[in-house]
């Protein structure tokens, strides 16, 4: 499983990287947006062991990834503070229409896919259309998979301490070294920036910020589990040899990218 899943990551990580620096404006959103309706399929198969998810409206909100393509922030920003109310207002009017064979559970873990998923997502367009962009979810990336690999790593080989019984393989000192790991990856990525763009980020600063979008995405990682414990299935799918889904591989970069966009605007 160890050699799967390093396998999967030497592959698509240039694969990653090359869509990332030098694909266009369309071919990181359709990416993007590919990667939400995988991750909104995934979901859905996962919670309808529990309850019967509204499918069309889950997929509809991925119209977050593909509108962020196209209007400035401001006005996506506004698109989605309308379209909450519009969605809970389709989600009760099932319910009302099905005379409750849609139920509020159905309608809870829907809503929370809509969120969850698409509407996270959607922060990766949002950063890249900001100064640097590219450069700034490069930071993402990185953040969230040096995290994932050095807490994997570490807690694999050298872990004794259980860190919560919802997630068992997820010890005290991995999470210790994907915080550690992801400063360290993150200023030698500074560097590289500084150097080939000569952009001048504070190593302080990216310090600082790495080490909390880290935190942020082992809680990421933590919420996808307590949805699959819930569920009762281990991963989510398995389009990824060694990770599981997709949205196994990402559930971390789904919880930095909306806090990393409220990080880079404020700085």
């Amino acid at each position: 499983m160890s050699l799967k899943r390093m396998l999967t990551t030497l592959i698509g990580l240039p694969i990653i990287v090359l869509i990332l620096f030098y694909g266009n404006e369309f071919v990181v959103g359709a990416t993007v947006l590919v990667a939400g309706i995988i991750c909104t399929y995934e979901y859905f198969n996962v919670i309808k062991q529990v309850c019967k998810p509204i499918k069309w409206i889950g997929y509809l909100s991925n119209v977050y990834i593909l509108l962020s393509m196209f209007l400035s922030n401001e006005l996506m920003l506004k698109v989605v503070l309308y379209s909450i109310p519009i969605i809970l207002l389709l989600l009760f009017s099932c319910v009302i229409i099905t005379n409750m064979k849609i139920t509020f559970k159905d309608v809870t873990f829907t809503f929370l896919g809509c969120l969850y998923i698409p509407f996270f997502l959607m922060f990766l367009e949002l950063i890249r259309k900001m100064d640097n962009g590219k450069v700034l979810i490069g930071f993402i990336f990185v953040i969230s998979w040096s995290t994932d690999i050095f807490a994997y790593l570490i807690g694999r080989n050298f872990g004794k301490h259980k860190f919560s019984k919802i997630s068992t393989g997820k010890t005290i000192e991995g999470c210790i070294a994907g915080l550690i790991g992801a400063v360290v990856i993150t200023i030698l990525y500074t560097f590289i920036v500084n150097s080939i763009w000569k952009i001048g980020y504070s190593y302080l600063n990216i310090g600082i910020i790495s080490l909390v979008l880290s935190f942020i995405s082992q809680i990421g990682d933590f919420a996808a589990s307590i949805i699959k414990r819930y569920a009762d299935v281990k991963d989510y799918g398995t389009l990824l040899p060694g990770h599981g889904g997709m949205l196994d591989r990402i559930d971390s970069l789904l919880f930095i990218a909306p806090f990393a966009y409220m990080i880079f605007s404020i700085l």
